[in-house]
C-alpha cells in the first residue's frame, strides 16, 4: 500500500540509515538520509519533510543540539529521536524540546511503521484542523465586510481576468461560472477552495506559484511559509486526486520542492 510522505533519516551510523530507509520505502514512503546533524538541518532549510527520526548520539551536533534548531525554524515538524543507551534525563530533554517520541536500539520495523503512521496521522490531522480554522476566520471576516457593507455581493462572484468565461490551458479548462474543470471531454466537479487553488495556478502557469501566493490569491489568507505549505499540500492533494491519472506520479500539478507548485499543461 502506497503511503504519503517525506521522512528524513539522521544518523552517523551508515548501515542503520540504509536500514531505516529501506524498511519506510518498501511501504510506499518518500526517504532522505543525512549522516550528521549539520547535514540534517542543511537539507531541511532547502527541502520540506513531514517527519524526521534522529539518533540522539552523533559526533559534532547531537541530537537534542539539532532538535532543538530544528524546531526554531520549524516548530510543527514532528521528530522521534532514538538511542542505543536509554538516559532518563535524555527522554525528558528530548520531550521537553518538541520531539513527540523517544526510541530504543534495535528498532523493530513493525515498531517503526506504526510509529510513522500514527506521526503522520496526527500531522494531517492538525494540518486539517489548521485548514479548517483559517477558513472559519476567512469567512468570518468576510461576513463582518457584508455586514457592514464594506462588501457588495457583486464581488463574490467569479472575476475571470478580461471578463472571460473560460481560462484555457493546453487541453485544461476552467469554467469559472459553473466552476468546473474539463479535461479533453471530461468534467471534473473539485471542492470550491480546490478550484481556486487551481485557478491561480492557471494563471500563473508555466511559472511556479510560492506557497504564500497560493494560499494568498486562493483563500485570501496571509499565512507564514509553514503554514502556507501544509494548507497548499492539502488541497493539492484534492485536485490531484482529481485530475491526475496517477496521483503518485503526477504530470499536471508539479512540486518545486522547497519553493512552491507550478501547473504543467502541453
Amino acid at each position: 500500500m502506497s503511503q504519503n510522505g517525506h521522512i528524513l533519516i539522521i544518523d552517523d551510523e551508515a548501515p542503520l540509515r540504509q536500514t531505516l530507509a529501506r524498511i519506510l520505502q518498501r511501504a510506499g514512503y518518500e526517504v532522505t538520509t543525512a549522516e550528521s546533524g549539520e547535514m540534517g538541518i542543511s537539507i531541511l532549510a532547502s527541502a520540506s519533510f513531514d517527519l524526521v527520526y534522529m539518533d540522539i548520539r552523533m559526533p559534532g551536533i547531537g541530537g537534542l543540539a539539532t532538535l532543538k534548531a530544528i524546531h526554531e525554524s520549524q516548530p510543527n515538524l514532528p521528530v522521534i529521536l532514538f538511542t542505543a543507551q536509554p538516559d532518563t534525563h535524555s527522554a525528558v530533554e528530548a520531550l521537553r524540546l518538541g520531539a513527540i517520541d523517544y526510541l530504543l536500539k534495535p528498532l523493530q520495523p513493525e515498531v517503526l511503521l506504526d510509529r510513522t503512521r500514527a506521526a503522520l496521522t496526527r500531522l494531517e490531522k492538525e494540518r486539517r484542523k489548521r485548514e479548517i480554522q483559517s477558513q472559519i476566520e476567512s469567512l468570518q471576516a468576510e461576513l463582518k465586510k457584508l455586514e457592514t457593507g464594506e462588501l457588495s455581493t457583486a464581488s463574490l462572484r467569479p472575476n475571470p481576468a478580461g471578463g472571460d468565461r473560460f481560462l484555457t490551458r493546453g487541453h485544461l479548462t476552467l469554467d469559472l461560472h459553473t466552476r468546473r474543470v474539463n479535461i479533453g471531454k471530461s468534467i471534473i466537479n473539485l471542492p470550491p477552495t480546490a478550484f481556486d487553488y487551481l485557478l491561480v495556478l492557471a494563471r500563473h502557469a508555466p511559472n511556479v506559484v510560492d506557497y504564500q501566493t497560493l494560499v494568498s490569491e486562493a483563500q485570501g489568507y496571509q499565512a507564514e511559509t509553514r503554514e502556507a505549505q501544509e494548507l497548499v499540500k492539502w488541497h493539492i492533494h484534492h485536485i490531484r486526486q482529481a485530475i491526475e491519472r496517477d496521483a503518485q506520479n503526477p504530470t499536471f500539478i508539479i512540486n518545486v520542492r522547497g519553493s512552491g507548485y507550478r501547473l504543467v499543461v502541453d
